[in-house]
C-alpha cells in the first residue's frame, strides 16, 4: 500500500506558507523517476532542491531490499542537471544524516521537523547568512560532519500545519484507488525506551502535543475537502492516554463522519472507555504493536509492559466490535523457541477469529539505539557494518530462522487471518489487490478482510 507522503506536504506547505515558490515532485507511481525530475528541473529551475526520504530499505530479513542506491543514483541525476544546492530530509535521514551526506554527497540534511527547519535553512541560503542559528541542520565541511544542536518545536509555531492542502501537493485519487489512507500526527516526540526505535531519534524523547480541539480541526478541514479515510501515524497514538481520549471526544463533537485508523496501539494504555471513545470518534480499525506476548521477549525489547497488559488489551477488545489488526516481531532478545509458541499460541487462542494477526521477523539494526549495543556485545553487528545504511538485523541467537519461519507457515496455513513478513511483504499480487480491492469498494482498513482475500487468492493458486 502506497504511502503518502505526510512530512514532505507539511514543509512544502510550510516553505509556500513562508513566501517561497515551491514544488513537490512525488515519484511515488513515476515509471521513470529520474526522467521525471529531469523533466521537473527544466520546468521549474529551482534554487534548492529538497529530497524527503522515508525509508533506508524494506525491513525484511529474508528478502531485503535496499533504497539507498536509488537516493545516490536520484541525487547524481539531480547534479548532472544543476549546481543548486541538495538538501535530504524525512525519517530515515534524521537517523543515519552523516552516512547519507557522505554517500550521497548532498549539501545539507534537516534532521528536525520539516516544516520548521527548512524554512528556515532556505531563508539562509538566500540571504548568505550563515547556518549557526538554524537548529538541527548538518552539512560536511572540509570532510568534517557538522551538526547544529537544538530542538525545533513546530508542532507549537505551526498548528494550521496539521493537515496540509494534499490536494495541491500529489494526486490524491492515485494514492485512494490504491486504499491509502490520509496520514495524521496528533503529537509528536516519545519517551519509551524501546531498544530498537529510532523515534526517539528522529521526533526527540519528550511529547509535543498538539491541541486536541486543533486536531479536530484539522480533521473537519480534510473532511470538507472528500477526505474521510485518516490515519493517525503518531508513534503511539494512546500515550498520554488523557490527550488521545479528549482528541476522541473533540472529533466525536465534529461529527464529520470520517473513518479514522491508526495501527499504533499500546496495549499498556488501552481500556474499554477509550475504545468506546475511539469509536465514537469513527475509528474503523486499529493496529496493536504488541510485539509478544511473551515477558523475556518484553523485557528485552524493553517495551514497559508485560504479556499480562497484552492479555488485559485482548479482554478489552472482546467488548467491542472495531476490528483489530496485532502486530507481532520475532526474533528480538531473549526469544526462544518457548517464547515463540506463545505469542504464536496467543494470536491463534486468544484474539477474536475474526482480527488479523502480522508476524514480522527479524528487527533492523539501527545507530544510535540500545540494540546496536547488544548485536555488537554479540558479535552480530561487525565492524564493516558501522555506517549501517545498508540493512542488517538482529535474529535472536537463542533462535533457528528455518524452525520460525516453518511455525509461521503451518499457522498461516491454518488460519487464514494471520500474515506474516516472508509470506505476504513482496508478493507481486499486492499492488493488484489493492486496486481491485478500491474498485469493488471493499470498506476500509483492507486488513480487515484478510482470511477472505486470502480463501480467493488459494481459490486462485496463489500462496499470500
Amino acid at each position: 500500500m502506497p504511502v503518502v507522503p505526510y512530512g514532505a506536504c507539511v514543509t512544502a506547505e510550510a516553505v509556500r506558507r513562508r513566501g517561497h515558490q515551491a514544488q513537490l515532485v512525488d515519484l511515488m507511481f513515476q515509471q521513470d523517476p529520474a526522467r521525471t525530475v529531469i523533466r521537473e528541473l527544466r520546468r521549474h529551475r529551482p534554487d534548492v532542491v529538497g529530497i524527503s526520504v522515508r525509508n533506508l530499505d524494506n525491513n525484511d530479513m529474508f528478502q531485503p531490499t535496499e533504497y539507498v542506491s536509488e537516493l545516490e543514483g536520484l541525487v547524481a541525476v539531480i547534479r548532472k542537471e544543476t549546481e543548486v544546492p541538495v538538501v535530504l530530509g524525512g525519517s530515515a535521514v534524521a537517523v543515519m544524516p552523516e552516512a547519507l551526506l557522505r554517500v550521497t554527497g548532498a549539501n545539507f540534511a534537516v534532521l528536525g521537523d520539516g516544516e520548521f527547519v527548512y524554512p528556515l535553512l532556505l531563508e539562509a541560503l538566500t540571504n548568505g547568512d550563515g547556518l549557526g542559528a538554524i537548529p538541527r541542520v548538518a552539512w560536511i565541511d572540509d570532510g568534517k560532519y557538522r551538526v547544529n544542536d537544538g530542538s525545533p518545536l513546530a508542532l507549537q509555531s505551526c498548528p494550521e500545519l496539521i493537515s496540509p492542502d494534499y490536494h495541491r501537493w500529489i494526486d490524491v485519487r492515485a494514492y485512494s484507488s490504491r486504499m491509502a489512507t490520509i496520514p495524521l500526527q496528533s503529537k509528536r516526540g516519545c519517551p519509551f525506551p524501546c531498544v530498537y526505535c529510532t523515534y526517539g531519534v528522529s521526533e526527540g524523547l519528550d511529547y509535543r502535543l498538539y491541541q486536541p480541539e486543533q486536531v479536530a480541526e484539522a480533521i473537519s478541514r480534510l473532511a470538507s475537502k472528500g477526505l474521510r479515510d485518516i490515519e493517525f501515524v503518531d508513534n503511539v497514538f494512546n500515550s498520554p492516554y488523557e490527550h488521545a481520549l479528549e482528541v476522541c471526544r473533540q472529533v466525536a463533537l465534529q461529527n464529520d463522519r470520517v473513518r479514522l485508523q491508526t495501527v499504533e496501539i499500546n496495549p499498556q494504555f488501552l481500556d474499554r472507555n477509550l475504545l468506546e471513545a475511539m469509536k465514537d470518534a469513527g475509528f474503523v480499525g486499529m493496529g496493536i504493536t504488541a510485539e509478544s506476548a511473551a515477558d523475556p521477549v518484553l523485557t528485552g525489547l524493553a517495551k514497559g509492559y508485560n504479556a499480562g497488559h497484552v492479555h488485559r488489551a485482548a479482554e478489552a477488545i472482546l467488548a467491542t466490535d472495531l476490528p483489530c489488526l496485532w502486530l507481532f516481531l520475532l526474533g528480538g532478545p531473549g526469544e526462544t523457541k518457548e517464547t515463540v509458541l506463545e505469542t504464536v499460541n496467543f494470536a491463534t487462542g486468544v484474539l477474536r477469529p475474526g482480527d488479523a494477526a502480522f508476524f514480522n521477523v527479524g528487527i533492523r539494526i539501527y545507530p544510535g539505539t540500545e540494540l546496536e549495543k547488544i548485536a555488537g556485545r554479540e558479535n552480530i553487528l561487525k565492524k564493516e557494518h558501522d555506517n549501517m545504511i545498508y540493512p542488517i538485523f538482529y535474529f535472536s541467537p537463542e533462535l533457528d530462522p528455518k524452525w520460525t519461519l516453518d511455525l509461521l507457515h503451518q499457522t498461516a496455513r491454518k488460519h487464514r487471518s494471520i500474515l506474516y513478513s516472508a509470506l505476504s511483504l513482496n508478493h507481486p499480487f499486492m499492488p493488484f489487490i489493492n486496486r481491485v480491492a478500491s474498485s469493488v469498494g471493499l470498506s476500509q482498513p483492507l486488513w480487515r478482510h484478510t482470511s477472505r482475500i486470502r480463501g480467493l487468492l488459494k481459490f486462485m493458486g496463489q500462496d499470500i
